[in-house]
């Protein structure tokens, strides 16, 4: 498939069948919103098939380095109508001059296209750095989120532990010959899960440039390499990442607490929150539901049913 010919949703009807998932497909489509900065927010609007235009009562919010496709699997599964955004620096969402890709500015962005495209409190949902950010809506914005959700994360997370396989798979180069050169290094660092799945992911999350080569649509994989090429750099900028690192953790504390939202944690038995990290995050945040799951960091890839049975049952919540 080329991108002259290519569907974002033309995806769908394997993914429906590859999880046993039966009935007609959602509707979705691409929308979009100029920021008052002049910047694009992107994201995906779902509706059944049965409620074309149905307003959303679930927004998702994806990890670094993915895009708002990552829910596709959960969003079919679930029934409900839905919104995905794109981060800013990620999918169709502009990159950010400042690269200041951490939760309380990605929230403002989120907050605008939440008041843009939906009508009524979400079960707002989201994944890693997704989910801080949805914290920093959640505590900023309680009159747009009803159910709190977030996955695989607390600030509290030793970002040396299991992040840094992801910063060093985008540390490479960045444009590539083909996709299945891409394909092929995501399956090398154990990422992706089987090679359809990882094409899939790959082609979602890529672009042809004019000149024929492909790059990572996110803006992680460019910040990335160049560290990567200057030591010297990547040195002063680790300094300064712990440094940000431990503010980051002390803001996302003050998010999750001031959360008026009823409050749960989904992770991954073998992803980056570690069962003390957990029993941290329930000793702060002694209301919140924690749940632990059989996957890895993208529990929305690697449980995608269960996952929306979860959210399914939140939304159902009065």
């Amino acid at each position: 498939m080329t991108d002259t010919e290519f569907d974002e949703f033309s995806f769908l009807p394997d993914q429906a069948a590859d999880n046993g998932l039966d009935g007609s497909l959602p509707h979705g489509e691409r929308v979009s919103l100029a920021l008052p900065d002049g910047r694009t927010l992107s994201a995906l609007r779902w509706a059944p098939a049965d409620t074309p235009g149905a307003a959303p009562v679930v927004t998702f919010l994806h990890g670094a380095g993915l895009n708002a496709h990552t829910w596709d699997t959960t969003i079919l599964a679930l029934g409900l109508p839905a919104l995905a955004i794109d981060l800013a620096g990620h999918g169709d969402s502009s990159w950010r001059e400042d690269a200041a890709y951490v939760a309380r500015p990605l929230a403002s962005d989120v907050a605008i296209g939440m008041d843009a495209w939906t009508d009524a409190p979400q079960v707002l949902v989201g994944q890693s750095l997704g989910a801080l950010t949805a914290a920093a809506v959640a505590a900023s914005r309680p009159d747009l989120v009803r159910e709190l959700m977030v996955i695989d994360i607390t600030p509290g997370v030793d970002p040396n532990a299991g992040p840094t396989q992801i910063r060093e798979f985008f540390a490479g180069p960045t444009d590539w010959a083909t996709r299945d050169e891409l394909v092929d290094r995501a399956l090398a660092f154990g990422l992706g899960g089987s090679r359809r799945a990882a094409e899939r992911g790959v082609f979602l999350n890529s672009r042809v440039r004019p000149d024929g080569r492909v790059e990572w649509k996110h803006h992680f994989a460019h910040l990335a390499a160049a560290m990567a090429a200057d030591p010297a750099r990547a040195a002063r900028a680790g300094a300064r990442q712990d440094a940000v690192a431990a503010v980051l953790g002390a803001s996302g504390w003050e998010d999750l607490a001031g959360v008026r939202a009823p409050l749960t944690l989904v992770r991954g038995d073998h992803g980056y929150v570690t069962p003390d990290d957990a029993a941290e995050f329930a000793r702060r945040l002694p209301d919140a539901v924690v749940a632990t799951v059989p996957s890895g960091h993208n529990v929305q890839e690697e449980q995608p049913l269960d996952l929306a049975r979860r959210v399914h049952a939140l939304a159902d919540r009065p």
